[in-house]
C-alpha cells in the first residue's frame, strides 16, 4: 500500500517548503537521487576556486549538508538558509561567484531574464550555472501535462506572473529559454555561453515517489533503476524527464 503524503499547508507556505524538505531526507531512494544530483554540482563547483558558490531555492532541499561552502538562499524566509532574495535582484558584488547552483527553480522564476542578466553581472568570467529542471522530452510533456500540478506550457512566453513562489510556474521555461529560443539567448546574454542540455532520468524521480507518495521500489533497487536509465541514455531525448543545464560565462 502507497503512502500518500499530504501536507496541511498552502503551497506557498514556508511551512510547505520545509515538509518537502523532511520528506526528502525520510525517504531513503528520494534522498538518493537528490544526492546522485547534487554531485554533479558539486564535481562542477569544485573545478572553479575563483569565487563563493551559490545555492538558488535552498529551502527545500539539503545541498549544504553535503556541500558546507555553499551559500545557501531562498526567496522565502527559512531558518535554514543563509540568505533571502529573490534570483532576478540578488545582492551579490560583481564578478563574485564561482557557481550558482539550482534545482528546479528555474521554472519558478518569473522574470528568468532578469536572473540571467544577474547571473551575468555576478559570475567570475569562467563561473557557472548549473541546474537541474523538467525536460522537454516526450514523455516529459506526456508526464508533466497530465499528472502534475504544475503547468507544462512549450508555447508559452518567456515569463511567468509573480507573488506565488511555489504555486506560479512553467515547467517549460528551461526548454523555452535554453532551447526554443536559443537565437535570443545568444543576443541577450552575450557573455554567457549554453556549454550542454542534457537529458535524463526517466523513471528514478517517478519511481521514488517524489514529495506527494512513497517510493514504488525499495531502497535496495535503486542501483538497478539508475543502471536501467543508462542502458536507455541513448533515448535520453525522448524518455528523460529532467535535464541538467550547464551554461558559462565567458
Amino acid at each position: 500500500m502507497f503512502k500518500k503524503y499530504v501536507i496541511p499547508y498552502h503551497l506557498d507556505d514556508p511551512k510547505t517548503t520545509l515538509a518537502h524538505r523532511e520528506i526528502i531526507l525520510e525517504k531513503p531512494f528520494l534522498k538518493r537521487l537528490y544526492l546522485d544530483w547534487y554531485n554533479v554540482f558539486i564535481k562542477e563547483a569544485k573545478k572553479h576556486k575563483n569565487g563563493e558558490h551559490l545555492e538558488i531555492g535552498s529551502g527545500g532541499g539539503f545541498l549544504k549538508e553535503v556541500f558546507p561552502e555553499v551559500i545557501t538562499s531562498d526567496i522565502l524566509s527559512l531558518q535554514n538558509v543563509d540568505k533571502v532574495f529573490s534570483a532576478e535582484q540578488m545582492p551579490i558584488g560583481d564578478n563574485q561567484l564561482a557557481s550558482i547552483m539550482m534545482l528546479n527553480v528555474f521554472h519558478h522564476i518569473p522574470k528568468p531574464y532578469l536572473f540571467l542578466k544577474e547571473a551575468e553581472r555576478t559570475l567570475v568570467k569562467g563561473g557557472v550555472i548549473i541546474m537541474t529542471e523538467p525536460a522537454n522530452s516526450a514523455l516529459g510533456r506526456f508526464i508533466y501535462k497530465r499528472f502534475h500540478h504544475e503547468p507544462f506550457d512549450e508555447k508559452g512566453g518567456r515569463e511567468i506572473e509573480a507573488g506565488n513562489p511555489l504555486s506560479n510556474s512553467n515547467q517549460a521555461l528551461p526548454y523555452i529559454y535554453f532551447e526554443r529560443d536559443l537565437d535570443l539567448f545568444k543576443k541577450d546574454f552575450p557573455h554567457l555561453k549554453i556549454r550542454s542540455v542534457k537529458y535524463h532520468s526517466p523513471f528514478s524521480y517517478v519511481i521514488s515517489g517524489g514529495v506527494s507518495r512513497s517510493a514504488m521500489l525499495p531502497y535496495f533497487m535503486y542501483s538497478l533503476v539508475k543502471a536501467s536509465e543508462w542502458l536507455l541514455s541513448p533515448f535520453s531525448r525522448q524518455l528523460g524527464l529532467f535535464c541538467t543545464v550547464e551554461i558559462e560565462k565567458v
